[in-house]
């Protein structure tokens, strides 16, 4: 036969004896004050802050995918059909960026600025281009690490949101080189997976 519990007269320690087999993880954490509207909040800011410094990477790759385009485009190397296919590449590189950047901005923090268009052409060596040859090199290396640069970005991100637009993009940049490796006449890989 059960007797029902008197909780007026139990004391504290007592009543939170029998009642701790029953809390939850989430409960636990209730009581210790990790759970509470603030705590969750500033978890939440830390998490959003992580996010943005991963995309503003990502920010901070296009713009140097958009300068290398626009270095390569200046060279006076590439063929017209060729500088055609750059120029639409650059603009797929142009709203990447402003994908990017209106995530950081609902993110609450803000994009990083490109660099001048000279910074980036010491850091990719443009002196050293010559031909047509040397661009799709450098484009189809810049292309194939900005792939893996979005695929290595999908499990850190906190904010499961961003998955997609980081999986389109990585789309994108997979079918940038695979038309460099084309061009190249490169042979496509026999084993898998190609990127990541």
């Amino acid at each position: 036969m059960n007797t029902p519990i008197n909780t007026r007269n139990m004391r504290r320690r007592q009543l939170l004896g029998g009642g701790a087999a029953a809390l939850s993880v989430a409960g636990v954490a209730a009581l210790a004050g990790a759970a509470t509207p603030a705590a969750a909040r500033t978890l939440r800011r830390g998490l959003a802050a992580q996010d943005a410094t991963l995309l503003n990477t990502a920010v901070a790759l296009e713009h140097e995918g958009i300068a290398a385009y626009q270095i390569a485009l200046d060279s006076g190397l590439l063929a017209a059909e060729v500088a055609a296919l750059a120029r639409v590449f650059q603009g797929h590189h142009k709203q990447h960026r402003d994908h990017l950047s209106a995530a950081i901005a609902r993110l609450g923090a803000h994009a990083v600025d490109a660099k001048p268009l000279k910074d980036y052409a010491v850091a990719l060596n443009a002196s050293a281009i010559k031909t047509q040859t040397d661009i799709l090199k450098l484009a189809l290396r810049l292309e194939r690490g900005a792939a893996n640069a979005y695929l290595g970005l999908i499990k850190p991100l906190q904010n499961s949101d961003l998955d997609l637009l980081v999986a389109r993009l990585a789309a994108d940049e997979v079918m940038h080189t695979t038309v460099f490796m084309s061009a190249l006449k490169q042979q496509i890989p026999e084993t898998a997976p190609v990127f990541g």
